[in-house]
Parts: C-alpha cells; structure tokens; sequence
C-alpha cells in the first residue's frame, strides 16, 4: 500500500472512530437536541414485536389529537435538513462501518446530497400542493363547485434497505411528514450502525409522538408489515415484497413497493463506446453494484464491437480504481459475508459452463469483502446471474444481432426497474420506447432519472407498484379528498319524482 493510501485510511479511520462515539453518545442520552417541538423525550428504538402496535398506537393518536398543519410540516423539515447537514460526516463514518468500507464521496453522493435535493423540493413546493385544486362539476351539475383537497392518511410506515440505508429511509420519511403525516421507521438490521445514526438524528429532531424507529431483525419487519398503517412505503427485493403486501393485505394497507429485478443497458451501433463505457461504469460500480438501477447487464446490438467495449471497460476500472491494490479508498465493499457468497456463487457457475469471465482488476478479497469489477461475456439464458437480480458489481454482456432482438429479449422477461437505451438515434431510441414498459427510463446514461425530483420513482409488475419522489410521493401519502359544493339553488332539486313533469329536462341531460 502507499504511503498516501496509509495515511488516507488512517484519517478515514479516525473520522469513523469518531462517528462511532458521537453516535454512542447521542444515543445514550436517548436524543441530540431538543424535544423536536413539542412532546417529551425521544423513546428508545421498538425492539421487540410486542412493541410494536403501542408504538403505533400512540403515533396515531397523536396524529388524531393535533394533524400537523404546514407550518409544522415545513419547520419538521427544515429541522431534518439542517441536523443531517451538519451530520453528514458522522452519517458516512456510520455508513461506512456497516459495509467494512464504503466511500465516503460516495455516501455523502448518495445518502446525503439525495435525501437534502429531496427536502428541498418538498420545501419549495409544499404550500402550493397542499391547496385545495378546483376542478370542473360538470355542466349538468351546474352551478355547482367541485374541488379535491389533499388530506392526510395518519401513520405511515417505512421499511428502508441496507444498500443505500439513509437515502432509502428519510426520502419517504420526509415525503410522509411533507404530506402531514407521522412516521413508523423500520431499518435494515444489516446496517446496525446506521440505524442506530438514524435514530439519534431523528430524536434529535422529532418527538416521539410523530416518529418512530423499530430495530430487529426478519420477524421482526414481518410483524411490522402486518400493521394497520394508513400507507407502507416498502424498498427491497421482489421475493420480499410479495411477503410484505401478503402481510399488508390482512388490513388492506396501501403500498408502495420499490422492488428491483433485471435493469438492462441497450447499446446501439451508433453510439461512442468509450462514452458508453464510462457512463455504464458509473451505474454499474458506484456503492460496488448494491444498486437497484444498476444496469443488470448490457445487450449490445452487433458483435463487432464486443472486444472494444471490453477493453474501454477494463480502462475505466483502472483509471477510477486502479488494481484495487491501493487501499481502494474508492470502491465499496459487499455488505456481507452472505452476499459475497452469492456473488462468487454467480461466477462459479458461469466458469463451469464454460463461460469467459474476465475480471477488471487485480485484487479480490473475501477476508474485506472487495469483490472486483468483472465482466461475464455471452452467459446463458438459465445462468443464476440472468434469472436474478445481481446486485453487485458482476456485469454480463449479452451480443444480440438487431435492436428488434434486443427489445423481445427484454419483453420477454419481467419488467425492468430501470432500462438505459444509448443511441444519438432518436427513431431507435423511440423505437426501445414505444416497445417496452419499465419503471424508469434514463437515456444515454445511468441511474439519473432517481435524483430528479419531478420524476416519479416506481417500478412496475415485478418490479414494483407506485411511485414516490416528489408531487408522486405526495399524491401516495395524501387522500384527494373530492368535495362537491352545492350552490343555493340549484336545477338538480328539480330531480326528484313524479318525473313525467320534468321529461324535458331528463332529455336534455341525457343527450
């Protein structure tokens, strides 16, 4: 190792020996600040099933005693913007803990700036969408007035995910408050030292009567699932989701299921393969794969081009990593031991049929968890790296003949979380369009459409089921409520037996 890798993991050592006591310490007292605006002190984490309905219990009949108004919404929000703002050091240390060692860059990237774009446009518009919203009656209903009013659900419920465990856990969150409601929090249990970070921020900013974290493990979120909540935002895998909206529907619970599956890359004849390359690796790579929109695997119309592809995508590894023999202060590390398992287990079966798997840099490390970037060209259909969502940093590249192949391979499989068209063609990249469904599109380029905020976020059939960010996650945790006002007098009294009288007016409505 370098000198200068030393002395930068040193210091990024230091700075997560320190994360680790503030979070200590903030916990120990039981809250950082003060008592988020009204109510008594933070309460510990639920940590046991049978704390879990009180919990809900008490969110709720707080939520019914005083629903909060917008001042109350845009002073909890700009509180939780300005206590992960001056955590956010702390936050990535946490972070970085849980994964043995994950970037830092990345975490602020990915954990911090996401979450405070997100409550910034959750400030800047949550006035506006709050109003009531004329619509039309209808001119048989004339002159009648009809408006929707956004209403708040009550409690919402939030099971956030390891691989990104703090932008996954206070967009929803914050989106839920904007939306005037109060929020039951369940982390991942892989990432104990975040969570533990994210209940210290949180009691640092709300009381307990408004939001509440639970800790524990598979029973746990499986009890939690089974809550009457007014709504439940889940994010993880597919097979888990269908254990969460089984759970759910026992109480008919609205969802929000942000699942993943297979995201592909199409990659047209047309477009430059070293921009490709850079662009797929930035998906593909960042937090080391743990992505659910990273580019699943890449489908390249022609053969031709596979062995420069190949290679600009080997110079990328090496221009941003290098051999990962350097400290690798860059490249995250797999979360755990299970799912580094999972992952060699996907390479070991594609060498045993045979299939060229090339990896894009030197040092693979299970004793740290560094799973180098690697390439498997060509693998088979019913290989486990095609049937499953990879979720780290294994990329197959499949060579298909024509972009008409390259659509009816993606039709004929569930449908995608994300899809990454790149072509300066804009007919072919209509023509991907038109011909799929998938829950986010970004064009020429990877994992953009998360971070903006107009856009909803959601999957579709096995991917996932609603949306969120921004007016969508709004619209999610808010009832339009439908109101009609009556006017004084009004032609519709007149509709009433005996009808003969009023046959003319009947055939004028029904015209």
């Amino acid at each position: 190792m370098t000198t200068s890798a030393t002395a930068a993991t040193a210091a990024a050592n230091a700075a997560i020996t320190a994360a680790n006591a503030a979070i200590a310490a903030a916990t120990a007292t039981g809250r950082a600040g003060g008592d988020g605006g009204d109510g008594g002190p933070q309460q510990e984490p639920v940590t046991s099933v049978d704390g879990l309905r009180p919990a809900l219990r008490r969110l709720r009949e707080a939520w019914q005693a005083h629903p909060p108004g917008y001042a109350q919404r845009r002073d909890d929000l700009r509180r939780l913007r300005a206590a992960l703002k001056r955590r956010l050091p702390e936050m990535a240390g946490a972070v970085a803990v849980d994964f043995g060692h994950r970037s830092h860059d990345e975490s602020l990237l990915a954990d911090g700036m996401t979450v405070l774009t997100a409550i910034d446009h959750l400030l800047r518009h949550l006035r506006g969408w709050m109003k009531p919203r004329r619509v039309g009656a209808g001119w048989r209903l004339w002159p009648a007035r009809a408006q929707l009013r956004p209403m708040p659900l009550g409690v919402v419920g939030v099971i956030s995910p390891w691989n990104y465990p703090v932008n996954l856990a206070l967009i929803p969150l914050a989106t839920a408050i904007a939306a005037g409601n109060h929020v039951f929090l369940k982390p991942s249990e892989h990432t104990p030292r975040t969570t533990r970070f994210l209940h210290s921020l949180l009691a640092e900013v709300f009381p307990a009567s408004r939001v509440a974290v639970a800790e524990g493990g598979a029973d746990l979120a499986g009890a939690f699932a089974a809550l009457p909540f007014d709504h439940l935002v889940f994010t993880g895998s597919t097979a888990v989701g269908r254990k969460v909206m089984a759970a759910a529907a026992a109480n008919l619970t609205p969802l929000t299921l942000e699942l993943g599956g297979k995201s592909p890359a199409i990659l047209c004849p047309d477009y430059p393969l070293d921009r490709a390359a850079a662009r797929l690796a930035t998906g593909k790579w960042f937090n080391a794969g743990q992505t659910c929109i990273a580019p699943d695997y890449v489908l390249l119309v022609g053969r031709e081009r596979r062995d420069a592809l190949v290679r600009e995508l080997r110079a990328q590894v090496a221009a941003r990593y290098g051999g990962l023999d350097d400290g690798a202060r860059d490249y995250s590390r797999i979360i755990n031991d299970g799912q580094f398992a999972r992952l060699q287990g996907y390479l070991d079966e594609a060498r045993a049929r045979g299939c060229e798997v090339l990896p894009l840099a030197e040092l693979h490390d299970p004793a740290q968890r560094l799973f180098a970037p690697v390439l498997v060209l060509d693998p088979p259909d019913d290989l486990a790296l095609m049937r499953e969502e990879i979720f780290g940093p294994v990329l197959p590249l499949r060579c298909v003949d024509s972009l008409d192949a390259a659509i009816a391979f993606i039709n004929a499989r569930d449908r995608p979380l994300a899809l990454y068209p790149f072509s300066h063609d804009r007919g072919q990249v209509e023509a991907i369009l038109r011909a799929t469904v998938a829950g986010g599109v970004t064009v020429n380029d990877t994992l953009l459409h998360f971070a903006a905020e107009n856009l909803p976020f959601g999957g579709v059939g096995a991917s996932g089921m609603g949306a969120y960010h921004g007016r969508a996650g709004f619209d999610a945790m808010t009832k339009a409520v439908p109101v009609l006002w009556q006017a004084r007098r009004s032609a519709t009294d007149l509709l009433h037996p005996p009808y003969p009288r009023i046959r003319r007016m009947i055939d004028l409505l029904l015209r």
